[in-house]
């Protein structure tokens, strides 16, 4: 028989478990990874309503994608046009970020997978006798490591032909020239913290949901078990 069983620390886990999933499930799909040197407006790019350039843009870089603007001569106006600049693997712009894409890649399927099985812990807590929470916080911590090789190798990229064109000529490996770190890269950083956090956690969740007072809850019938 299926005992849902809900604890504030496996709930907690599990809230933390999808979050961290897509956090860097985002962070990895975006551009926004390097800032780049700042665009000057065209001399034909003025702002109708005051008569002045607009203000300079910044383009983003990510590790397949980018951001950057375009004009619109007769409708006079400009659109930030985003988008995927390599068409396939072999056309990331260098072979440090073609390893980062993979790191991260399996860490975030790995994580993916964990919060999709966290969802169903409530209701089965073991598998061939052995705790789901311990199982998934292990593969948590693989993934961690999965995404530090990732976040490591990725600075190394810094020096290549594409960084260089919107970081500046003085870019080379873990130095960024003109450029900026951007958020998706923090959010990497962040996510990657939480992971580890989680793959620690999950031991209370497998404490609490095999505590004395639910085993006494599950004595008594009870098939929906919620404890503080």
């Amino acid at each position: 028989m299926c005992h849902v069983i809900v604890t504030c620390r496996s709930m907690l886990w599990t809230l933390l478990s999808i979050v961290v999933a897509f956090a860097e499930l985002i962070a990895f799909m975006s551009a926004d990874w390097l800032i780049g040197k700042a665009k000057p407006s065209s001399s034909d790019d003025v702002d109708n309503r005051t008569g002045g350039s607009q203000e300079p843009y910044y383009p983003t870089l990510g590790i397949y994608g980018r951001c950057t603007r375009i004009s619109h001569m007769q409708l006079s106006r400009r659109d930030t046009l985003c988008g995927p600049y390599a068409e396939n693997f072999n056309e990331i712009a260098s072979g440090f970020w073609q390893a980062t894409a993979i790191f991260l890649a399996v860490g975030i399927m790995i994580l993916c997978a964990v919060a999709f099985v966290s969802v169903f812990t409530m209701c089965v807590q073991s598998i061939m006798k052995k705790s789901i929470f311990n199982v998934c916080g292990l593969l948590q911590g693989i993934a961690g490591l999965f995404l530090i090789l990732g976040l490591i190798l990725y600075p190394a990229g810094w020096g290549c032909q594409k960084a260089i064109s919107y970081c500046g000529h003085y870019a080379s490996a873990y130095k960024l020239g003109d450029c900026s770190l951007g958020w998706a890269f923090y959010t990497a950083i962040g996510g990657t913290v939480l992971t580890f956090i989680c793959a620690v956690f999950s031991a209370q969740a497998e404490i609490a949901t095999s505590s004395d007072k639910v085993q006494e809850e599950i004595e008594e019938g009870k098939n929906l078990i919620c404890l503080l």
